[in-house]
């Protein structure tokens, strides 16, 4: 039979239960199927394609009709898995640009749900968008979208004050209709407080265990990359299928035992 596919519904529930939410990315329908028949959660179609796709060194360049395209081919074939589509750099400079590019994902891309960088500054964008029944996924910490403005992929919140404003947009951003928050490189224990905090559910990547659930890069985990962050692990060690490593990436996150202490930051 069928598993049911995965809601915002069904994520609400896996947090109040404590089933942790597992997350991959995929770009085209062969690895977005095998993603979806290893019982992954999620899958997101994410702005890294500019760079594990594209060759790029940063996201930046992904435009809003490669986002569109890609999303088209993993939605086609993903029967189980809630897919979630990236709003790349600058396609939602304001509410309504972010109105138009979201309905663009899931009517010509099929998404379930999109995803947008950034705290305050985006609560108004968050609120228009629930309003119109798009659901939304936040995404603080590391923001991969402001790498030039950040100078590098840095670790965020290490500092009082930084810690404090990431915990209030998270608080901010819930409030004004957003159903997720992926948190990149913060500290675990910042991590932890954001998570027991807010009601929606929590996916970490680089964050430590205590999130309600684990994101990483496929190409990352598949050990393919040209430069794997120490947040990922390579589950293809040992000589796995790709199938059989997604299925251990799953069990892993689903069983607490990725990430481990030295995939996180304090």
């Amino acid at each position: 039979m069928k598993n049911p596919r995965i809601t915002v519904t069904t994520l609400r529930k896996m947090k109040r239960e404590g089933e942790k939410i597992t997350m991959l990315t995929a770009y085209d329908a062969g690895f977005a199927r095998v993603l979806d028949q290893q019982g992954i959660d999620i899958i997101l179609v994410g702005d890294s394609l500019g760079m594990v796709i594209q060759g790029h060194e940063t996201t930046v360049p992904v435009t809003m009709d490669e986002m569109v395209y890609h999303t088209k081919l993993v939605s086609r074939v993903a029967q189980h898995a809630l897919v979630l589509g990236d709003l790349p750099f600058m396609s939602y400079t304001s509410p309504e640009m972010a109105l138009r590019n979201s309905t663009r994902l899931m009517q010509e891309g099929g998404a379930h749900m999109v995803k947008l960088e950034g705290g305050a500054p985006q609560v108004n964008t968050v609120a228009q968008l629930a309003h119109y029944g798009v659901p939304v996924c936040a995404h603080l910490g590391l923001q991969p979208q402001s790498v030039h403005k950040l100078g590098g992929y840095r670790v965020q919140g290490r500092d009082d004050s930084t810690a404090k404003q990431i915990l209030a947009d998270a608080i901010a951003l819930q409030n004004a209709g957003a159903d997720m928050l992926v948190l990149e490189c913060v500290p675990t224990t910042l991590a932890q407080e954001i998570t027991q905090t807010v009601t929606i559910p929590v996916i970490g990547i680089g964050a430590g265990v205590n999130c309600d659930g684990q994101v990483l890069v496929l190409h990352d985990m598949l050990g393919i990359s040209a430069h794997a962050p120490k947040f990922s692990r390579n589950f293809m060690v040992g000589g796995a299928t790709i199938p059989d490593a997604i299925k251990a990436y799953n069990d892993a996150v689903k069983q607490g035992t990725f990430p481990s202490a030295e995939h996180w930051f304090v």
